[in-house]
């Protein structure tokens, strides 16, 4: 079972200085077009191979997408492979931006 956060949770814990690590599984253009300060790009059309380079299972991981849906895939991939600690991000960066939060390009 995936856990689902909102984008004023994903906020508070990153104010907070929480320990996790984002993840933006959009593709490139989506990427350069604006994301969460933060995150890591890691596009889904390559995640099958992307996701080696997380050595940590049990770390708090939280993916983000769109809209959440790609987000969820990547999610229960990972559960697949034994993370343990995964959260989709609801709404995705649709949701972020609603809030007023800030998004940048690189």
């Amino acid at each position: 079972m995936i856990k689902e956060i909102n984008s004023y949770d994903l906020k508070n814990k990153m104010q907070n200085g929480e320990d996790i690590v984002l993840i933006d599984v959009r593709e490139v253009d989506e990427w350069n077009a604006g994301h969460i300060p933060s995150a890591e790009f890691m596009p889904l059309s390559t995640f099958n191979e992307g996701y080696k380079i997380l050595n940590n299972k049990n770390a708090e991981i939280i993916l983000q997408c769109r809209s959440g849906v790609r987000s969820l895939r990547a999610a229960q991939f990972l559960e697949a492979q034994g993370f343990t600690n995964l959260t989709n991000l609801a709404g995705g960066i649709l949701g972020w931006a609603q809030n007023g939060y800030e998004v940048i390009q690189d």
